[in-house]
């Protein structure tokens, strides 16, 4: 459960201060950096983070299962 909420964390985190104020910047730098922070580095982080929550919840990393 730790790593879906902090993945929520993250996605919230990367989308309202690291994507949005970037991309209405204006600066063209700026615009760049937002780009690739909210439709590349975000989801593949977030996703990952929520993808190992999941099958941690469901005991995939368990001593049984090995």
């Amino acid at each position: 459960m730790l790593w879906i909420a902090i993945a929520v964390i993250v996605g919230y985190f990367g989308i309202t201060v690291l994507g949005i104020p970037k991309i209405a910047s204006g600066k063209q730098e700026d615009l760049v950096f937002g780009i690739i922070i909210l439709f590349v580095l975000m989801p593949i982080i977030s996703g990952g983070m929520a993808i190992f929550g999941y099958y941690a919840l469901k005991g995939e990393y368990s001593d049984d299962k090995i």
